[in-house]
């Protein structure tokens, strides 16, 4: 169990990795954002490599996505529609920030199984809806690896340039887009 002092410093250090990069941000850096002596770190934290470990199991810096998140009903778009607003309510501007923060060579060894499970867990959620939907005569003989691949890169593509860009790019509502983008998907399938 983190103590107060330990959220603090990983608060303090995620901050600062999504404003400047893992590479630009010092222990002396979190020390300050934290508002901690800098020795305070080293006795809660072997590094800033455990810092970000640490925070990567905690809800506020994790999606915390889970297959229990995606139930359906049989309905391609009722559910696609439920699959996205579970996913962009979970896969937030923030976690994509984090998650991009920590693609560094320096963590990316310790930091890749972890980044990999959410956008893995959606794939083979929606694999096995697909093919659920192809068995109950509800799609056409269609690929349902290259189907959950096309439905998480344009749910992922969203997220990723609205935290990439703001509303520099589009005024689009996140909640337009998910109707319109799965009823032109669905449409697209069916």
């Amino acid at each position: 169990m983190l103590d107060e002092t330990q959220l603090k410093i990983i608060d303090a250090a995620m901050s600062l990795i999504m404003e400047r990069s893992y590479p630009s941000t010092t222990t002396k850096d979190i020390a300050l954002r934290a508002g901690v002596n800098e020795c305070t770190i080293f006795r809660k934290f072997k590094g800033k490599k455990e810092i970000v470990l640490s925070a990567m199991t905690l809800p506020e810096w994790n999606p915390c996505l889970k297959e229990a998140d995606f139930k359906y009903e049989g309905s391609l778009e009722k559910d696609l529609l439920h699959f996205a607003e579970v996913y962009m309510r979970k896969v937030t501007p923030r976690m994509v920030k984090v998650s991009l923060g920590l693609r560094v060579p320096e963590l990316y060894q310790d930091t890749s199984e972890g980044i990999l499970k959410v956008p893995q867990l959606f794939k083979n959620v929606l694999v096995r809806y697909f093919q659920e939907m192809k068995a109950d005569g509800k799609l056409p003989d269609v690929d349902c690896e290259s189907l959950s691949m096309m439905f998480l890169s344009m749910n992922f593509g969203f997220v990723f340039l609205d935290a990439s860009f703001g509303k520099q790019l589009t005024e689009l509502e996140k909640e337009k887009y998910i109707r319109e983008s799965v009823h032109v998907f669905v449409q697209g399938i069916s």
